[in-house]
């Protein structure tokens, strides 16, 4: 079964599942070099419903997000990864969206939650976009010390430099 799937069978699954009476959770993020923070979030998330999607952003989105040299690992890679960890139910790649786009996405698929990290610049939105389809938020963990991309590639290219 392949887990990566696009926009429109996401929508369809999301719809089917609400009608069961499932709970839709939704996450997202860049997850560039996945490390324990993001094993730890989202097992975190998959935990607040039944159904799991995690949406995975564009190349041209995180080159904006985190700058110089990102993403180390293309889109495609960071899904595939994903879409291999047991708990994630589907990986939907999603294109670079400007907010509007990202709110009717967000709209069609109608998750019950939208986890994010505690202390997450994506808290706001979220809560905005949650307010808009009667969804919630949750905080689902904090941030790990020391568990970051930015660290670990900080640190490749330091040691790459001796």
């Amino acid at each position: 079964m392949n887990r990566i799937i696009n926009i429109e069978k996401a929508i369809k699954l999301s719809e089917t599942s609400r009608k069961l009476g499932k709970t839709v959770v939704l996450a997202g993020g860049c997850f560039d070099v996945l490390h324990l923070g993001h094993i730890k979030f989202l097992e975190a998330a998959k935990k607040q419903g039944n159904l799991f999607f995690v949406f995975v952003e564009s190349d041209q989105k995180v080159r904006k997000i985190k700058k110089e040299n990102r993403p180390i690992n293309n889109q495609i890679e960071r899904a595939e990864v994903l879409s291999a960890i047991r708990f994630i139910d589907y990986v939907i790649q999603i294109p670079y969206f400007e907010n509007d786009q990202y709110d009717k996405l967000v709209n069609s698929l109608k998750p019950a939650v939208i986890a994010v990290t505690k202390d997450s610049e994506a808290i706001k939105y979220a809560k905005i976009q949650a307010d808009k389809i009667g969804a919630k938020v949750v905080e689902v963990i904090g941030q790990i010390p020391d568990q970051s991309t930015s660290k670990i590639a900080r640190i490749i290219v330091r040691e790459n430099k001796l």
